[in-house]
């Protein structure tokens, strides 16, 4: 599956159907209380996607695009004007396939692959530079399945990548958010302080830990949770056939305990977004995530 049909978020047509070293630097999106959002695939009209975003009666979103065009600059600024939606951070997969599973997706997502790296970097320093026009905060994106083992051959080179493009987006005053669960939290911690800049955050994606069988959300805070600066608020089931990843299901229906993480979260000091993802398409996602919302917001009211 590639990246384009796993992220259709609102897009029009299915609209219309290393703690020590980071914790301490302040989040621009910080300070304003845990709220409500969504992930938006902008697709070629940003302002029918915003207008979906405020139809929903969500304050947030992310936006994911692979256009960095003049033209689509101005659209995007447009559709935020007009909407009045905080967007909380821009994602962006950058050039080649993606294939969100065990067996291809370590040799095609992220900067992991030598063979997509170095256009991938550009395109990334490329979003944040569009981001930074668009007074957005973070630049989100998954980097790939990085090594586990720091002594693999390939470690180094994924460390200076992602030293690289976070070194741009600490020059443009923004966050780099990794998302959660192609690694293990250690992992992940371990690449974030062995990159050693100070720009590097943790997207928390709840329920990609459990689909990748890399652990459970509410404990990975214990690694990564002084980091988390971005939600991705899903669910899904552990694999239970060791070819594929879990299924994605639901808040509610699956292994992330949201009645305890978002207390954790704010234990924490967390107060940025919670973004809903629901990765299906058509009129059903959205059934999906309006009683998300309903879900969540209960759970907000009560924390």
């Amino acid at each position: 599956m590639d990246a384009l049909n796993r992220r259709r978020f609102l897009q029009v047509s299915a609209a219309a159907g290393a703690a020590s070293l980071l914790a301490g630097r302040p989040a621009p999106s910080q300070g304003q209380g845990m709220r409500l959002g969504i992930i938006i695939g902008v697709g070629k009209d940003p302002a029918a996607a915003f207008k979906r975003v405020k139809e929903l009666g969500v304050p947030t979103c992310q936006a994911s695009t692979e256009d960095f065009s003049d033209a689509m600059l101005a659209k995007m600024k447009a559709a935020i004007e007009e909407s009045g939606i905080e967007v909380t951070a821009i994602n962006s997969s950058g050039p080649g396939p993606h294939e969100y599973d065990f067996y291809h997706g370590p040799t095609t997502i992220g900067i992991v692959p030598v063979k997509y790296r170095r256009a991938r970097i550009d395109h990334f320093k490329r979003a944040s530079d569009f981001a930074k026009k668009l007074n957005i905060p973070a630049f989100h994106t998954h980097f790939g399945f990085i090594p586990e083992d720091p002594n693999d051959p390939n470690y180094a080179g994924v460390v200076a990548a992602l030293r690289e493009v976070a070194t741009h987006i600490k020059g443009n005053g923004q966050m780099m958010l990794y998302e959660t669960g192609q690694e293990t939290p250690t992992t992940l911690a371990r690449a974030i302080e062995d990159a050693g800049v100070d720009s590097q955050f943790v997207n928390l994606d709840t329920a990609n830990l459990i689909l990748y069988g890399r652990g459970n959300p509410l404990d990975a805070l214990d690694v990564v949770g002084k980091l988390v600066r971005g939600t991705h608020c899903k669910d899904g089931l552990f694999p239970t056939d060791p070819k594929k990843i879990g299924e994605e299901v639901p808040i509610g229906q699956g292994k992330a305990d949201f009645p305890k993480l978002i207390p954790r979260l704010k234990q924490l000091g967390y107060t940025g977004p919670l973004t809903i993802e629901r990765e299906i398409s058509g009129p059903q996602q959205m059934e999906d995530i309006k009683k998300e919302k309903e879900y969540l917001e209960k759970l907000l009211a009560e924390a």
